[in-house]
Parts: C-alpha cells; sequence; structure tokens
C-alpha cells in the first residue's frame, strides 16, 4: 500500500512539474515577444538582414512545399472522388478539393514543413551562437541580439510563411485537378466549374490569416529555444527538437483556434 502511495506521489509530482513548466515556458515567451516587439522600430536598419532571411525562408523552402502540396492535392482529389461517388454529383469535386487545399491543408502542411525546416533551424543557429558567446559578444559590442538576430527572422517569416501557403494552395489544386483529369474521367471544365462556383474570397482571408499566425509563432519559438539553449551540442540539438515539437503543436491549436473563431 505504502509503495502504491508513493507510486501516485511521485505521478502527481511529475504531473505537476509538467504544467508548471509550461506555464513557466510560455510566460517566458510573451516576454520574449515583447522585447522583440520593442525593436520593431529597428526594421529600417535591418533590411539587409529580412531579406537574406526571406530568401532562406521563402525562396528555399519552395520546392519542398511545391513537392508536399502537390501530392497533398492529389490525395484530396482522389479521396475526395472516393467519398463523394455514388452520392454527389462529380462537378463539386473541384468544390471539396480546394475548399480542403484552401482552409485547412494548404496552411497546415505549409506552417509544419516551414517550422521542420526553418524553425528548428533557426533554433539551431541561435543555439549555437548562444553557446559559443557570440550572442554575449553583440552585447558586449553595443549590438542588440533582439534586433539584430530575431527581429530580422521573425519579420522574414511573417512575410514569406503567407506568400509560401498561397503557392502550396496553388500546386495543391493543381495537384488535384490533374488526378482528376488523368485518373478520375472528371474533365477540367466540371473540375474548374466545382471550383468557381463556392469559391469565397473569405476563405482566402481565413487561410492568410492563418499562415501569419503559423509563421510568427514557428519563428518565434524557434528565436526563443534557440537564445535559451544551454548545455554544449547536446543543447543545441535539444533545442532544435523542442523549437519543431513546440512548433508542430501550437500550428494545430492556432488552427483549430481561428477556424473556431472564423467559422
Amino acid at each position: 500500500m505504502t509503495a502504491f502511495f508513493r507510486l501516485v506521489t511521485k505521478f502527481a509530482s511529475k504531473i505537476s512539474d509538467t504544467f508548471l513548466n509550461f506555464f513557466r515556458v510560455f510566460g517566458d515567451v510573451v516576454m520574449f515577444l515583447g522585447r522583440t516587439a520593442l525593436t520593431i522600430p529597428g526594421i529600417p536598419r535591418s533590411t539587409r538582414l529580412i531579406f537574406e532571411s526571406m530568401l532562406e525562408i521563402g525562396v528555399r523552402s519552395l520546392p519542398i512545399v511545391f513537392v508536399t502540396s502537390i501530392f497533398a492535392g492529389a490525395t484530396t482529389a482522389w479521396q475526395a472522388n472516393y467519398q463523394l461517388e455514388g452520392f454527389v454529383s462529380m462537378r463539386y469535386l473541384g468544390t471539396a478539393v480546394s475548399k480542403s487545399i484552401i482552409l485547412e491543408l494548404g496552411p497546415v502542411l505549409t506552417g509544419l514543413v516551414v517550422a521542420g525546416r526553418i524553425g528548428s533551424s533557426i533554433a539551431a543557429s541561435l543555439g549555437a551562437m548562444r553557446i559559443t558567446e557570440q550572442i554575449d559578444a553583440l552585447s558586449a559590442m553595443a549590438i542588440n541580439p533582439m534586433r539584430y538576430l530575431v527581429l530580422p527572422r521573425i519579420t522574414a517569416a511573417v512575410i514569406m510563411v503567407p506568400i509560401l501557403t498561397i503557392y502550396s494552395c496553388i500546386f495543391g489544386i493543381l495537384g488535384g485537378m490533374y488526378v482528376s483529369m488523368k485518373f478520375l474521367g472528371v474533365s477540367q471544365g466540371i473540375f474548374i466549374f466545382g471550383l468557381r462556383h463556392y469559391f469565397y474570397i473569405s476563405d482566402v482571408i481565413v487561410c492568410i490569416i492563418k499562415a501569419l499566425v503559423f509563421g510568427t509563432g514557428l519563428s518565434l519559438l524557434g528565436c526563443y529555444f534557440g537564445f535559451t539553449a544551454s548545455g554544449g551540442a547536446e543543447g543545441v540539438g535539444r533545442a532544435a527538437i523542442k523549437a519543431y515539437v513546440s512548433s508542430a503543436v501550437f500550428i494545430l491549436l492556432s488552427d483549430f483556434m481561428v477556424a473556431s473563431i472564423a467559422f
């Protein structure tokens, strides 16, 4: 009986420590965001750094976004055909594919892909700078690390993730249309009819809002875990893992919250 109570006490202690650690990290991230916001007036001085980050986050992420979106659209069209066949006219196949891509798959998959490629990369690079005391050196030279390292990355992500999401939606719809034409017997005209008939600008606005939230969150978390890295090379690896896992959870949670508010 004593061993059982000891086990229950240990389990409860771990649960409470997990919740306390979550709220501690949440508070630290909010404070980190506030410190970053104070450097916004320094954007004109960081233009070159912002464009370099936009190149890394946006242009160099485009190939993987292209591949992911094409196959996501193709799979969506195939599954939509399987679920709708015999129940709904195939002229609504374009509607099903476009709605799924624009409202859900486009922004979420783009966010997860960018979080895996960029969020963890940001955490690793900043973590290495923290471990080797390069960030402390910037402070010693009277250069604000938040303006020089964090602000350009977050600004670039806020700009480029929505652009990547728009491309993702276009690629996904084209992939779904190709599969519909080549394998499902749905002509291009019928597919486009379904796409145009129920295409709403409000859906695109919700898609872009999701992308803005995702871009802000994944870049912020990557910078935060990079800045707080410790413990040598192993700590850099832990920071990259934490950045991706927390970004993925944030993307899925914020996706639900934005959808709940919008619809």
